[in-house]
């Protein structure tokens, strides 16, 4: 294992800016993995800080392939992860909004571009993203629908899901999306959390990501097959918003699976207790996505259901 600075921005008052690097193996650059852009992406840090430890041993064992190198950057922004602030600390842009970024622009340009300079090659690259609502999923496997796409490739990870999402005019500076136009396999990987750890959905993206490398034979290991993975289109995610705001209270569980017409949450007042409004299902489905945060404004998507066929 190396590690190495990618990317380094001269600070005046404090210690530099750095973006650090992990690389296994050696040879062509084969895959790529990102961890945490956000500052409040703790999942995502903590499972690239299993990866590399898991990694570690793989390399010590000699179970990396010849001729194949591994890149793992567990964090893109680590001055907001100091301060816990999600996006950059001086003018609250997204990094992960800038990309194939700018070296003569602003800080989180210039930062995207120095990132994206050092992964553009890679054959295959991951990110481990997080939504921007809080809230749970169901662990899946998300791809932009570029026309770049591979969904045979996606399956592989053995996550229950596979996402299709149509792109956004803003969706098309994200990493995800520049990867793909740059000729690189590019998934995004999304865990039950964000701001809390979860380690068992930690372990789970751990092991789908080495399962994927042993199936493209660069790494030789024998993973758990994982699940079948169901393909969703975006359309097909049905979101369940609020009417009035409140104390938010479910009734259900992100992975349930509901019928037509059942209470998913009820909404109290947050002065008086009482109840203002309760939220049914418009579908038959399973919930994918659930809020979890105690309290929520009106017309917020609080559920996402993927709709039974």
């Amino acid at each position: 294992m190396e590690r190495n600075t990618l990317f380094e921005i001269k600070a005046l008052y404090r210690d530099n800016f750095r973006v650090t690097g992990f690389t296994f193996g050696s040879g062509d650059d084969s895959i790529c993995i990102v961890g945490s852009m956000r500052g409040n992406e703790n999942q995502q840090l903590y499972a690239c800080s299993k990866l590399v430890k898991k990694l570690s041993e793989l390399e010590q064992e000699r179970r990396i392939r010849s001729g194949k190198k591994i890149l793992i950057i567990p964090c893109a922004n680590p001055y907001s992860v100091n301060i816990r602030k999600r996006f950059w600390t001086i003018d609250n842009t997204d990094i992960n909004r800038m990309f194939p970024g700018y070296s003569l622009g602003e800080t989180t340009q210039r930062i995207s571009a120095g990132v994206f300079e050092a992964i553009k090659n890679y054959k295959y690259g991951i990110q481990f993203a997080s939504f921007y609502m809080p809230g749970i999923f169901l662990p899946h496997v998300r791809m932009m629908k570029t026309g770049y796409e591979n969904i045979d490739l996606a399956k592989e990870f053995g996550l229950p899901y596979v996402v299709l999402h149509n792109p956004r005019p803003f969706d098309t500076t994200t990493l995800n999306y520049n990867w793909q136009v740059w000729g690189t396999n590019a998934f995004s990987i999304y865990t039950t959390t964000t701001a809390a750890i979860s380690e068992s959905s930690a372990d789970q993206a751990v092991e789908a990501i080495l399962n994927f490398m042993s199936k493209q034979d660069i790494i030789d290991y024998r993973a758990d097959e994982g699940y079948i993975s169901k393909v969703v289109d975006g359309h097909d995610i049905i979101s369940v918003r609020t009417k009035k705001s409140g104390f938010f209270m479910p009734e259900t569980a992100a992975g349930k699976k509901v019928k037509k017409g059942s209470l998913l949450a009820k909404l109290t007042d947050t002065y008086t207790g009482e109840l203002k409004d309760e939220i049914y299902s418009p579908v038959n489905g399973t919930i994918f996505f659930m809020h979890d945060a105690p309290m929520v404004y009106s017309n917020t998507a609080v559920f996402k259901i993927i709709q039974a066929e």
